[in-house]
């Protein structure tokens, strides 16, 4: 059983893409002083991670490292 649903994971990696896409545009600007330039690399960055994160996310839903075995017992028997 799954803790995380996919679209609850599809939802974060949503979220987080927006702060970091507005991370990036910002330090592309201030490095290269461009303004258009910085927007065009948060563009690229944007669908890149989005995706890397995505897969990231649904492998640790995998991974059973730092589960605690009673909370997963009460959460399938729900």
């Amino acid at each position: 059983m799954m803790f995380a649903s996919k679209g609850r994971s599809l939802l974060k990696a949503i979220s987080w893409r927006i702060v970091g896409t507005l991370d990036t545009m910002a330090l592309g600007w201030i490095i290269t002083g461009s303004p258009l330039m910085g927007l065009k690399i948060g563009a690229l960055e944007l669908f890149t991670k989005f995706i890397l994160y995505y897969f990231h996310e649904r492998a640790w839903v995998k991974c059973k490292y730092g589960i605690d075995t009673k909370v997963k017992k009460v959460i399938e028997n729900k």
